[in-house]
C-alpha cells in the first residue's frame, strides 16, 4: 500500500450506537412523504383551478402555470407511491435508529424553539439564546466562551443588518427598550 492510499480513521465518541433499535424504515418514509406531497399538490391544484387555469385575451390566467406545476408534483408523488409499494419488503432498510433520531431532535427542537422565540423576543435575542445554548449543550463548550461568542455574533449581526444596511429584522422588547 502506498503512502497516498493510507486511510486515517478517527473514532467519534459521540457517534450513535451501532446496535440502536430502528424507529422506521425507508419504505414507510417514502410512502409518507409521497402522500404528503400528493395532498399538497391536490391542494395547490384546486386552489389554482379556482383562480383560473385558462387563457384569456391577455394570456394565461394567474393559476395557469402553478396548476400545471401541481399536476407534475402530483404525478411525481404517485410515481413515488407506486415504486414504494412495488419495492420488495425485504429490500427496505432502516431509515433512522433511535440514537440517530435523538441526535436529529437535539438540533431540530432548539431550532423550532428559535423560530417561535423570534416572534416574541426578536431575532437578536433569539439568536443569542440559540447560539449560546447550542455551544453549551451540544458542543459542550465552556459557559463563558458560549456566552461571549453568542454576544459577539449577535452584536455583529445587529450592527451589520440594522445599523449599516438598515434592513428591517424582527424586533422584540429589548430592541424596543433601546429605541430600535
Amino acid at each position: 500500500m502506498s503512502e497516498s492510499e493510507i486511510e486515517i480513521v478517527v473514532d467519534d465518541p459521540t457517534a450513535p450506537e451501532a446496535d440502536s433499535p430502528a424507529v422506521t424504515d425507508t419504505r414507510l418514509v417514502d410512502v409518507t412523504v409521497s402522500l404528503l406531497l400528493l395532498v399538497l399538490a391536490l391542494t395547490l391544484g384546486f386552489d389554482n383551478w379556482r383562480t383560473g387555469i385558462a387563457w384569456d385575451s391577455t394570456g394565461p390566467q394567474a393559476g395557469y402555470f402553478p396548476f400545471y406545476l401541481s399536476v407534475i408534483l402530483a404525478g411525481a408523488s404517485l410515481y413515488g407511491l407506486v415504486t414504494a409499494f412495488l419495492a420488495r419488503k425485504e429490500a427496505s432498510e432502516t431509515f433512522v435508529t433511535r440514537a440517530q433520531l435523538r441526535r436529529v431532535m437535539a438540533v431540530f427542537v432548539p431550532t423550532l424553539l428559535f423560530c417561535l422565540a423570534t416572534q416574541f423576543l426578536g431575532l437578536y435575542v433569539a439568536s443569542f439564546l440559540l447560539i449560546s445554548t447550542f455551544m453549551r449543550m451540544v458542543g459542550r463548550i465552556a459557559l463563558w466562551k458560549s456566552l461571549l461568542t453568542a454576544f459577539l455574533f449577535t452584536a455583529i449581526m445587529f450592527v451589520t443588518f440594522d445599523v449599516a444596511f438598515d434592513v428591517i429584522m424582527p424586533k422584540g422588547p429589548l430592541e424596543a427598550a433601546f429605541g430600535y
